[in-house]
């Protein structure tokens, strides 16, 4: 027991012993290999560095040696494919140069050339082409191609010429009229025929006919327009008579022979009502001043109307002796008199100053001249009142300080008193000019009814304008 524990023991201490010298050799040889490794990896970066260096190693200078303008690369390829001197020059010079052998086969100066050669063999192939198509075109071969045409040609001449002037007599035929079938035969036969039937329909001697038909349908409607005329004619006639018999009629009954005041206050009436607005005769009543009877008719204007309320005068005269500044001084008088914003002076047309126009205005009074006998000149007095019943709408408006527009009234009011003027003056040019009466009278119904016109738009801004607005 006690040898084996001595070998045992032993062993354990040679082993640990050989494990210690093991590591310590190991570590010894790694720090001798890692000396050697850093001493070859610093000697190959330097011998890299100095192969490799951008700025100074060999390798790199090598290159710029080999790359740069006039180096022993360019020297080399210069010698070996320069443009002179190079062997690449001195080969192609010897093969396609100018004394070389394929350049003397292509020279064309040279008889053995190969241009010289292709020349000749053209000039005897153009040679033989020629000679072939002349004896073509030559007449003394008969197998050639234009002694073959000359022969065909002969042979379908006689043929062409038989057949061309068989057609020739054949056209000729058929413009004869000496034979019926031709064709001018034919076509002069549907002339005539065409000429006759046409000549039928517009004959009147036919009845039957188209252009007869046509004048009897105009006939029949001439006569039914001549009727239709002369009714209407006759109508129209018959309601002028009756108005001026009617209007003569109420003229009598109401002035008693030949009271033109009352003949002026019925026509104030009569227009009044169908403006909706109120009349009333005051010729034979007192009024604002004491013992005064001035004003022969008031108009209130009616509900509808925006001035309503607004009363205007009106003073009729059938006298010589009243004049424009006498008319003005008794409408004035009117006018306080019966509490009127605006008077209306009529004078009689057969009594009238001579120089007064037909209507005028002078401020709040209207001043019209009117004949009592003439239809035509109602237009006239009908103006005023609508002229005198826009002004009282504007003064009232103007009193009451009402935003309103008035552009209609106003050049409603300026188309009338101009329209009136024209129509004065187309009036006496009626009466002075008898040689021009026809075109005269035509433009005194043209003013008269642009004047219609002016009063139609008067009355229509008039009867607009709302009271409540």
């Amino acid at each position: 027991m006690g040898l084996l524990s001595l070998r045992h023991a032993r062993g354990q201490v040679d082993a640990d012993a050989v494990r210690r010298e093991g590591e310590r050799i190991l570590g010894d040889l790694g720090t001798s290999l890692e000396s050697y490794r850093a001493k070859i990896t610093e000697g190959l970066g330097s011998v890299l560095k100095d192969y490799f260096d951008p700025k100074s190693g060999s390798f790199q200078q090598r290159v710029e040696r080999l790359i740069q303008k006039d180096g022993d690369l360019e020297q080399v390829l210069r010698r070996q494919v320069g443009a002179e001197g190079s062997e690449l020059a001195a080969a192609l010079a010897s093969h396609v140069g100018a004394n070389s052998p394929i350049m003397n086969v292509l020279d064309p100066t040279q008889t053995g050339g190969i241009v010289n050669a292709i020349r000749i063999s053209a000039e005897e192939a153009l040679k033989l082409e020629s000679e072939r198509i002349l004896s073509e075109f030559s007449l003394n071969n008969k197998s050639g191609a234009m002694s073959r045409m000359i022969a065909e040609l002969t042979e379908n001449n006689g043929k062409l010429t038989g057949d061309l002037s068989n057609r020739i007599n054949d056209a000729i035929a058929e413009f004869s009229l000496d034979k019926e079938d031709s064709a001018l035969s034919r076509l002069m036969r549907n002339v005539d025929k065409a000429q006759k039937t046409i000549t039928n329909e517009f004959s009147l001697d036919n009845s039957g006919s188209s252009l007869a038909r046509l004048r009897q349908e105009l006939l029949s409607v001439f006569e039914k327009q001549n009727e239709i005329n002369s009714r209407f004619q006759s109508d129209v006639t018959s309601a002028l008579e009756s108005m001026k018999a009617r209007r003569q009629e109420s003229l009598r009954s109401t002035r008693h022979g030949n009271d033109f005041e009352s003949a002026v206050v019925e026509f104030v009436t009569l227009d009044a009502q169908r403006a909706c607005d109120i009349a009333r005769s005051t010729g034979s009543t007192t009024g604002l001043i004491k013992n005064c009877r001035v004003g022969d008719a008031v108009i209130e204007l009616g509900p509808d109307c925006m001035a309503a309320g607004v009363k205007y005068v009106v003073e009729a005269k059938e006298s010589a002796s009243c004049d424009i500044g006498k008319a003005r001084d008794e409408i004035e008088l009117a006018r306080k008199n019966r509490g009127a914003a605006v008077g209306v002076f009529v004078f009689s047309k057969k009594t009238a100053p001579a120089n007064i126009e037909s209507i005028a205005r002078y401020g709040e009074d209207v001043f019209v001249v009117w004949d009592a006998d003439d239809l035509a000149s109602d237009v006239i007095l009908k103006t005023a009142l609508s002229l005198a019943k826009a002004i009282c709408v504007r003064e009232s408006c103007k009193r009451n300080a009402e935003a309103a527009e008035f552009e209609a009234i106003d050049t409603a009011i300026l188309g009338i008193e101009k329209e009136a003027k024209r129509l004065d003056d187309m009036r006496r040019w009626t009466e002075t000019i008898k040689a021009s009466s026809d075109k005269v009278l035509d433009s005194v119904r043209k003013m008269a009814d642009g004047l219609q016109s002016q009063v139609a738009r008067l009355r229509e801004a008039v009867d607009g304008l709302d009271p409540n607005d």
